[in-house]
């Protein structure tokens, strides 16, 4: 018996019966050989943290846009306090965690840099549109591992696509990536805001406190709890009707105050600028992207190429090349 297969077992000894097993995956486009030491899922979370994708998370806006202070949030880590959260969640209700980990790791691949700035621009620019969820699946199915994808299972992908929007995850270690994404970004952007004093505490609505706790671990700790002890053995997650309304009301205010208030106005005119600017250039020019990007184009269609060009930037790439194309250089010593 393989490393695998005693895994496998053990899942089937510990894990609900709503859960997802590996063995029993809808499995992926393309057959491979089954790994001896780790399950298909284990393997999908590898898969996600070595690619490319990933790793540029890192320069890639949460919600503030270049900050200088070393502790705010970038993509990657939302990404990882969303895996973090979405773990917990499985682990509690008996999910397969490694199935839910790998959704989380690979849910945001596909934003664009500036954050949901440049995820609206270039929904406004490409004709059928542009949301980050379809893009991340387009990520690991197409764009990475050049051009060959990241070969992953179903789940993992249903999971990305679903994480986000109207349509609804297959399995329950979806729902918790789901949930766990909007646990994450609520708190630790309001804990952001009030760190760049865009927030003061005073202003926080006391009601949603009142229910959900009145520090950042309080608030999480809530939350998961409630989702945890609604959900036992449940075909769907829930929350209580009074901590999911604390939550969407925080969740308003936090659109009110700090997503779409007047502070980010000027930034988020520039960031527009620049992913037009980079956008308008590059369906003149596609010739000077990078080949992969052109062979898109010639498949696709060059307005399909350069939207994937510029949605794998990231926020200084993106700067660096709007400088590089559009502003002088200057002159030469002499």
């Amino acid at each position: 018996m393989t490393i695998r297969e005693m895994l496998e077992q053990e899942e089937d000894a510990r894990l609900s019966a709503l859960a997802v097993r590996a063995r029993d995956t809808r499995g992926r486009v393309t057959p491979v050989e089954p790994c001896t030491i780790r399950t298909d899922f284990q393997r999908d979370r590898d898969r996600i943290i070595h690619c490319k994708s990933f790793r540029r998370l890192k320069f890639k806006t949460q919600v503030f846009l270049a900050p200088e202070g070393d502790h705010y949030r970038t993509r990657l880590t939302h990404t990882l306090e969303v895996a973090q959260v979405a773990r917990t969640l499985a682990r509690a209700l008996r999910l397969n965690e490694d199935l839910t980990e790998a959704i989380a790791l690979g849910h945001d691949l596909g934003h664009t840099p500036f954050g949901h700035i440049g995820e609206r621009t270039l929904d406004e620019l490409m004709p059928q549109g542009f949301r980050h969820n379809e893009q991340s699946l387009r990520v690991v199915e197409t764009l990475e591992n050049e051009g060959r994808g990241l070969n992953l299972c179903a789940e993992v992908r249903d999971g990305i696509l679903c994480h986000s929007g109207k349509q609804a995850p297959r399995t329950l270690e979806g729902e918790c990536v789901r949930r766990a994404d909007r646990i994450a970004y609520l708190n630790h952007d309001l804990d952001d805001a009030l760190r760049g004093g865009v927030l003061q505490p005073f202003e926080l609505p006391q009601d949603c406190l009142k229910v959900l706790g009145e520090t950042h671990g309080e608030r999480i700790n809530t939350m998961i709890l409630d989702i945890v002890s609604n959900s036992q053995e449940q075909p769907h997650l829930r929350m209580s009707p009074v901590v999911e309304s604390a939550m969407d009301g925080l969740r308003e205010f936090m659109f009110e105050r700090v997503y779409r208030d007047s502070w980010r106005a000027a930034e988020e005119a520039r960031c527009d600028y620049v992913v037009k600017a980079l956008f308008r250039y590059y369906m003149e020019h596609p010739g000077e992207m990078p080949d992969e990007f052109m062979l898109i184009g010639y498949q696709e269609g060059t307005e399909r190429a350069v939207c994937d060009y510029i949605s794998c930037m990231t926020d200084r790439y993106a700067i660096r090349a709007f400088q590089h194309l559009f502003m002088p250089s200057g002159f030469p010593n002499f």
